[in-house]
This record gives C-alpha cells, sequence and structure tokens, in this order.
C-alpha cells in the first residue's frame, strides 16, 4: 500500500533555498577544480558531499581537509555514522556561514522498522524485538500524523548533544543516567509513505535540529509495537542537493590529478 501525509497545518509553503555567493564543490564544478581551490584558500568556498554509512561527520572534515590542504574546515549539520547523503563542508573564511547553513530545512528520506526498539534507535544499538501483530497500515499513517508541525521532541540518549558539558553519546557509552532535554521542532511535511511491515519508508522535511531517530522511536512508541530507523539519508539542505554531491573518493581522485603545494592555506 502507497499513502501519502501532507503537511496542512502550516499556510507557508516551505522554500528550499540557500542565499550564498561561494564557489560551491559539486559533480557540476568539479572540472573546475583548481578555481576552486584558490576560491576555498581566498575567499572561502563550499563543498557538497555525499556521505557514506560508518563515516562520522568528522571523519569527512578530517579526510577532505587532509586531501585539500587547507586547515579551517567544518560541516553544517551533522549526521549519525549510519546515515548516508548531504554533507555541506565549509572551507576557510566560508566557515564564518556555518551557523547560518545550519538554519536550513533538511529533507530526509528514511526506512524505519516496527518491531522492535534500539538502544540507540537505529540499527546500530542493542535490539529487543518486540511480540505484536502487524500494524494496519491506516493506523501508521494516522500515528505519522502527529508528528507534523511543531513538536516536543526529546533526543536520542546517544546524540551529540551536550548534557552538562558532555556529549550524551559519552554519557550513555558510560551507563551513566540522565534525562535528555526536550526541545521545540518543526516538521513541516511527511511524504511519499510507504507502509510494508514492518517497513515504514517516508520523506521527511524538518527544520534544524530535528531527530528522526526519535521520530521513529515515537512512532512505534504511539503504535505500541516499537521502532526504530533501519536507514537514513538526508537528500537536502536549503537549496543544495545530494544528487549532485560528491563522494570523499571523488573529490580525493579529481584532487590527485593535480599538483597540490605542500604549505597548508589557513
Amino acid at each position: 500500500m502507497i499513502a501519502c501525509v501532507q503537511q496542512t497545518k502550516i499556510e507557508k509553503t516551505v522554500m528550499l533555498t540557500t542565499n550564498t555567493e561561494r564557489m560551491v564543490l559539486d559533480r557540476r564544478t568539479l572540472g573546475s577544480i583548481d578555481e576552486w581551490l584558490e576560491q576555498a584558500r581566498t575567499v572561502g568556498a563550499i563543498a557538497l558531499i555525499d556521505k557514506e554509512e560508518t563515516w562520522t561527520s568528522f571523519d569527512c572534515v578530517a579526510k577532505v581537509r587532509n586531501m585539500s590542504r587547507i586547515k579551517r574546515v567544518g560541516h553544517a549539520g551533522t549526521l549519525d555514522p549510519l546515515a548516508t547523503g548531504l554533507l555541506v563542508l565549509c572551507f576557510g573564511k566560508a566557515t564564518k556561514d556555518i551557523a547560518s547553513l545550519q538554519d536550513d530545512i533538511k529533507v530526509y528520506d528514511v526506512d524505519i522498522l516496527l518491531g522492535a526498539t534500539s538502544t540507540t534507535d537505529d540499527r546500530g544499538g542493542d535490539v529487543e524485538q518486540h511480540v505484536c501483530e502487524p500494524v494496519d497500515n491506516d493506523a501508521v499513517i494516522a500515528a505519522l500524523e502527529q508528528f507534523l508541525g511543531v513538536i516536543q521532541q526529546t533526543p536520542p540518549a546517544f546524540s551529540a548533544i551536550r548534557h552538562q558539558g558532555k556529549r550524551q553519546y559519552d554519557l550513555a557509552r558510560e551507563g551513566k543516567e540522565f534525562t535528555p532535554k526536550v526541545r521545540e521542532v518543526t516538521v513541516h511535511s511527511i511524504t511519499d509513505v510507504v507502509v510494508q511491515w514492518p517497513h515504514v519508508q517516508c520523506r521527511i522535511t524538518c527544520s534544524k535540529g530535528t531527530y528522526i531517530r526519535s521520530i521513529a522511536r515515537d512512532l512505534g512508541l504511539a503504535l505500541g509495537c516499537g521502532g526504530y530507523v533501519w536507514t537514513l539519508r538526508r537528500v537536502r539542505s536549503g537549496g543544495f542537493a545530494v544528487d549532485t554531491a560528491l563522494t570523499v573518493g571523488e573529490i580525493r581522485d579529481a584532487l590527485t590529478k593535480d599538483a597540490l603545494p605542500n604549505e597548508a592555506a589557513s
């Protein structure tokens, strides 16, 4: 069964745009990588990365920083290690743009597995199976509707959010008890919903700070069967799309064709 849940509570149309005058390295500009490097070293530049599964966001930053020999590199929005997709990297003076780029609306494709829970709210944690009957498709659609609009969300225990000065994932790994702080986020739309028990696939457009793992967990709670993220892919961030993003390997191959100077730029 294929169904669709559209946001009807928000009247304003969501505009997925990004205003930047920086040169952006992607599939369309890869042939001009020499010009991009010069821009990155002088006035600042941006690169669109298609992150691989298991890599952390910092792994991508470190790899591309070493390849480009540019010291100041940062990303505009963390992706979980098991998530793939669009990671926006900023170089040199463009690191000043990170805060504004992080505010961009994000779009994710997610596959949620129902009938089980995970300590990390994705398949990377300890999984506990739940004995339950398949949930009716209409019930799944109705449950998804409660996540539309402005919602109060509890982040996963295993997350990069700081709690009393320490990363939550560090506290969770140490077995320390703490209560993640509830925060307000906005889910603009949930579309392209496909229910094939025990999987629910959909596309979620949301504000910064929204945890898709929390939506998967809370969907399972609402249905009384448990749930966690099976796969997650970021497909857009503002006006940037993963369709034009480059893998780290593609950037490495392009850079090795050119003789890079030994001296790192700041």
